[in-house]
């Protein structure tokens, strides 16, 4: 298979050009203008941060890539699904006003924000995969309503899939509610029962008669269960949780499929900041310091190759002293024990970032095979 392209420039700036102009300069020479955004709406999907972690792409970047979009003529939006776990983005609602606390606002960005899988989460489009897990993919109506897509993606580590990059902002980011329950587990959530007042909410939204209430206990009957994830939207407790089943293998095959799914048959073009390189997602409240310095920013129509690339120019650099990857390293010393010198296996070692791929060469969504072209 023929290498795919990935530009690259550093973090260095001049007085002559800023890291914006950069980007811009970048996105223009890995060929974004070969793009028609004529009256064409485009997705710019990125992930605004959990409310208290500091490590999410500065809206500044956002507003590079959104302007480049209305110069071409295009209608450009920021856009993210509802997250699966309780949290400061698990409505639109609460996804609008931390996205805004974070500095994504209008003014800020240039463009607006639409939630991509509406108020609860349910807002979804069916797409068709046939995959070896996925047969149909859950992604939000207003990311599959786009003419255009394009990811901006934090380059960082996570707790599950070893980092988090294109694939993972676009496979799991776009899922809806539902999507992302079938990427993690078998799509059946669960009542916590310490924390369920029995309101019936849960039982009054569902159109399969799943929950089962009673005075005494409140169940999640999962023959009856679609996995749709409404359930979770309207619980005033957030009683009602996914079960994290399916191993790490399976999660990043669902995610490579997932993928394919949002980026097949329509123009797409991917961008990766590799900076406050945090060991967790940007999904989590709070944000540790970086396990490597930061790299820089790189730019393909090719989110596989993109991926690879990250990996690779990150585990060339340096490990920040003080950080988790720094002290699992220590400790992996200290027992005579020989340590992977993969950055991100290191940080996380229950997880195998490589499994996703593998799986997403295999179904086409990109390849493994990269062109470094340094800006």
């Amino acid at each position: 298979m023929e290498k795919s392209k990935v530009y690259f420039t550093t973090f260095k700036a001049t007085y002559k050009e800023n890291l914006l102009q950069k980007l811009h300069r970048l996105m223009k020479t890995a060929g974004f203008e070969n793009i028609d955004f004529t009256h064409k709406y485009a997705a710019i999907k990125i992930h605004f941060g959990e409310y208290g972690n500091l490590a999410f792409l500065r809206p500044n970047y956002a507003k590079v890539v959104a302007d480049y979009v209305k110069e071409l003529g295009g209608k450009p939006f920021l856009t993210d699904c509802n997250t699966l776990y309780v949290g400061s983005r698990k409505n639109a609602l609460d996804h609008l006003e931390t996205a805004y606390l974070n500095g994504f606002s209008p003014y800020q960005t240039g463009c607006h924000v639409i939630i991509g899988d509406g108020l609860k989460g349910t807002d979804e489009v069916l797409v068709p995969v046939d995959g070896e897990y996925v047969k149909e993919a859950k992604i939000g109506r207003a990311i599959m309503d786009a003419d255009v897509f394009i990811s901006l993606n934090h380059f960082k580590g996570h707790e599950m899939t070893g980092f988090g990059g294109a694939i993972k902002n676009i496979g799991m980011g776009c899922g809806s509610r539902a999507g992302k329950m079938e990427q993690h587990c078998e799509g059946k959530p669960f009542i916590k029962q310490k924390k369920c007042i029995r309101c019936g909410n849960c039982y009054r939204i569902c159109a399969h008669g799943a929950p089962e209430l009673s005075p005494e206990s409140a169940v999640i009957n999962t023959d009856k269960c679609v996995g749709c994830g409404r359930c979770l939207a309207v619980c005033p407790k957030d009683a009602i949780a996914s079960a994290y089943t399916d191993s790490v293998a399976v999660l990043n095959r669902k995610m490579a499929e997932y993928s394919l799914a949002v980026t097949k048959d329509r123009p797409c073009f991917h961008i990766s900041l590799i900076c406050d390189v945090s060991p967790n997602c940007d999904c989590h409240s709070e944000n540790d310091i970086p396990i490597i310095p930061n790299v820089g920013m790189l730019a393909s129509f090719d989110p596989v190759a993109l991926d690879v690339a990250c990996a690779d120019l990150s585990n060339k650099m340096p490990v920040i002293s003080g950080s988790i990857l720094s002290d699992n390293i220590k400790e992996a010393e200290e027992n005579c024990c020989e340590h992977d010198h993969d950055h991100f296996n290191m940080t996380h070692p229950d997880t195998e970032w490589k499994t996703c791929i593998e799986h997403a060469v295999k179904i086409g969504l990109g390849t493994d095979q990269y062109e470094l072209i340094e800006i």
